[in-house]
């Protein structure tokens, strides 16, 4: 019987034990959450294609894993994407999806490679939260953008229950430094019985 990754997914852990996890999972990922009907990256797909104007500008994937969302957004009608993840070994499943322009590793908690303007938007699909990045990565992701540039992002059920994720969203709009375009609670993995909150924000 093949281990079950998603009971270990939303503990708290350092990121080199992220890393490990998501490199043991690699292979049986896709499996795993697909039995359990993973929805949030058609979800955030769909939602950003609502704004955008040009499909072709670049996207940045950050924390693509084996690169579900990446397909997502191509299936969308995103053809420029680059993606980046923590873990080697998911990156050498997306590798085999076709869909990346570009696929690099990162460290956790490494500043962005690429200057503003570089990216008409950055997706970051599942990735804040227990067991994930920090809450932090949202400020590093909104720094990556110029003015006009989209976030697309979610937050699952474990991510909502601390209430400095959400809060972290207005610290940005209550200022004025961003806009919040969508937001939606829908399903994120059914099988499990878990949502998310799908988001799009607009940096001004």
């Amino acid at each position: 019987m093949s281990e079950n990754f998603l009971d270990k997914a939303y503990g708290a852990r350092d990121a080199a034990s992220t890393r490990k996890l998501y490199d043991d999972w690699a292979a049986s990922y896709e499996a795993e959450i697909a039995e359990n009907g993973y929805a949030t990256p058609r979800r955030c797909a769909e939602a950003l294609a609502k704004f955008s104007d040009d499909p072709t500008l670049p996207i940045l994937d950050f924390g693509c894993g084996t690169g579900l969302s990446g397909l997502a957004l191509k299936l969308a009608g995103f053809t420029t994407i680059d993606g980046v993840d923590l873990s080697k070994d998911m990156l050498a499943q997306a590798t085999d999806k076709d869909v990346y322009r570009s696929l690099n590793q990162i460290e956790a908690g490494a500043a962005l490679s690429h200057k503003p303007g570089d990216y008409a938007a950055i997706a970051a699909i599942g990735v804040i939260g227990a067991g994930a990045a920090p809450i932090s990565t949202f400020d590093t992701l909104m720094k990556g953008l110029t003015k006009g540039g989209f976030l697309v992002f979610s937050f699952n059920d474990h991510a909502l229950e601390d209430k400095a994720n959400e809060g972290r969203i207005n610290e940005w709009t209550d200022c004025g430094a961003a806009r919040l375009l969508f937001r939606e609670h829908g399903d994120h993995l059914p099988g499990i019985d878990l949502k998310s909150n799908v988001y799009v924000i607009e940096k001004n």
